[in-house]
């Protein structure tokens, strides 16, 4: 269990004001401008030490990410860093903590992110639903500048650096980072063609970087205590604290910073009370988010939560947003409702995507009562292996690997609806 001195979000539920002054008294913004006179390259390669992966979804190891970007700027364009604060995942709440109870880590995590890429300033998309948020951010943004943190010579560095908040207006779509750019540059929010790639060309043409909340806040807590220190925690390849937010069927859903690789069962017994109607009563768990495959009850229990862990497991971490679900879930039915959410939010670019999601809600709804024949469940999967990894973004991946997981692991309780309803329609007759 994670001790509570190596928490790096110490303000998770607002106990303490979001303020500077109390930002200050809790470790952030110190001694800001010596962690910036270390120098850019060094820096990043601090973030590569610590072994930190994106946490929004796909892990992809921040500090090589950082190091795509150009070193200097041969034809006069500034560079960029995008923050993904839309946060739009069905079970996924994490970044709304961060901004609204601890919006100043964000902040100077976003001038050391920025400085070390050499970006001239900061854009953070914000999920339009997301207004008192969106209001908390604003505030805070308004204190630094006031003190001097950011803008002109931000902390006393020497250095410029504006940091912009973007509301957008409640589309799923807009989370994919490209379909985020396009949507702060003023454009319908779709998904681009790569390449180019957003470090070549990305918001306005120029070299950007686009990260989740928690990826860029944690960063100068890294810095502060060393690489090695964050690196302590977590299995190899999976290092690190990770925001964890369970909720659905424990007795106290929660969002909570734990260490990388925690078995599943010692996270809920310790943080959510248990599962409601105790472990035989568990069913399935979606542990990162609604677009991930779920994992049944027997698989789930001792598997480490990280990103090696979860793909073992048949699944992914994607944004930890862990779903849990007991017996008295109708399973087919929460699945088919996920459908409905991925055919609302396609944003209708691709053919795969646009046609195949509203397709496969249409056979889970039939499925869900019973009302579809056995064929059907294989024509099913089919269509999602030919969405899958078909479409410019993660989006098709999204809508079918819950559909897979269903099939997978329940495939007899859809042949079990089918034979039910079958024989009812046969004794009508």
């Amino acid at each position: 269990m994670l001790a509570d001195k190596d928490r790096i979000f110490t303000n998770l539920y607002g106990y303490q004001s979001w303020s500077l002054e109390a930002a200050r008294k809790r470790g952030d913004w110190d001694e800001t401008k010596a962690l910036l006179a270390r120098g850019q390259d060094a820096i990043i390669e601090e973030i590569k030490t610590s072994g930190l992966r994106g946490r929004g979804g796909a892990g992809f190891p921040t500090g090589l990410k950082w190091s795509f970007m150009p070193k200097e700027s041969r034809d006069g364009r500034p560079s960029f860093l995008v923050i993904n604060a839309d946060e739009s995942e069905p079970g996924s709440c994490k970044d709304r903590e961060i901004i609204r109870h601890d919006p100043h880590k964000l902040i100077e995590g976003a001038l050391v992110a920025g400085f070390a890429m050499r970006a001239r300033a900061a854009y953070v998309y914000i999920r339009g639903e997301y207004i008192r948020e969106a209001e908390t951010f604003q505030k805070a943004l308004d204190e630094a500048y006031d003190a001097g943190l950011i803008g002109k010579n931000a902390s006393g560095s020497g250095y410029d650096f504006d940091v912009f908040l973007h509301r957008g207006a409640g589309a799923y779509i807009c989370g994919e980072e490209t379909a985020m750019i396009e949507s702060l540059e003023g454009k319908k929010g779709q998904p681009r063609l790569k390449p180019p790639f957003p470090a070549g060309a990305g918001l306005y043409g120029c070299p950007t970087t686009v990260n989740n909340v928690e990826s860029i806040a944690v960063a100068p807590t890294i810095l502060r205590r060393g690489a090695g220190w964050f690196a302590s925690f977590g299995r190899e390849n999976n290092k690190g604290t990770k925001l964890f937010q369970i909720s659905g069927h424990v007795e106290k859903p929660c969002v909570v910073e734990e260490a990388m690789s925690i078995p599943f069962r010692e996270l809920i017994e310790k943080h959510c009370g248990g599962i409601r109607g105790g472990w035989d009563n568990l069913l399935a768990v979606i542990p990162g988010g609604s677009s991930v495959p779920l994992v049944p009850a027997k698989d789930v229990i001792d598997m480490p939560l990280d990103f090696d862990g979860c793909k073992d497991a048949g699944s992914g971490l994607g944004t930890a947003g862990i779903i849990v679900m007991d017996k008295s879930t109708d399973i087919v039915r929460a699945i088919s409702r996920l459908s409905y959410f991925y055919k609302h939010e396609s944003c209708g670019q691709c053919t795969p995507c646009r046609e195949g999601t509203g397709w496969m809600w249409r056979v889970m709804q039939r499925l869900r009562t019973g009302d579809a024949h056995i064929d059907e469940i294989d024509m099913l999967q089919q269509v999602t292996k030919q969405v899958e990894g078909h479409t410019i973004c993660a989006l098709g991946d999204a809508a079918a690997w819950p559909i897979q997981g269903l099939i997978r692991h329940f495939r007899p309780e859809l042949e079990r609806r089918i034979a039910q309803n079958d024989a009812m329609r046969e004794a009508a007759e």
